[in-house]
């Protein structure tokens, strides 16, 4: 389970919980990228949670880093913007 709360205008807390374990991010997303990828069709909260969604389909929740910019997610992986567009 993926839960996205805003805490302030570009950041909001991620909890993602499997099982008995759950863990914590940080992530700020820049309005500028926010209307790039979801072009308004989406709120924040469900580009944040699709993009969580994307990360654990190729790595454990662990592995996702504590705080990041979302624009980072397409460093690592260079399909993330394509694919989070089709939301």
């Amino acid at each position: 389970m993926i839960e996205v709360e805003k805490k302030s205008d570009n950041e909001f807390l991620v909890v993602v919980k499997e099982g008995d374990t759950k863990t914590k991010h940080i992530v700020i997303l820049d309005n500028d990228y926010y209307k790039e990828l979801s072009h308004g069709k989406v709120s924040e909260e469900t580009l944040i949670k699709e993009s969580f969604q994307f990360l654990l389909e190729r790595e454990p929740k662990e592995s996702i880093l504590s705080k990041f910019n979302l624009k980072t997610i397409n460093t690592h992986f260079p399909e993330f913007e394509q694919d989070v567009k089709r939301i």
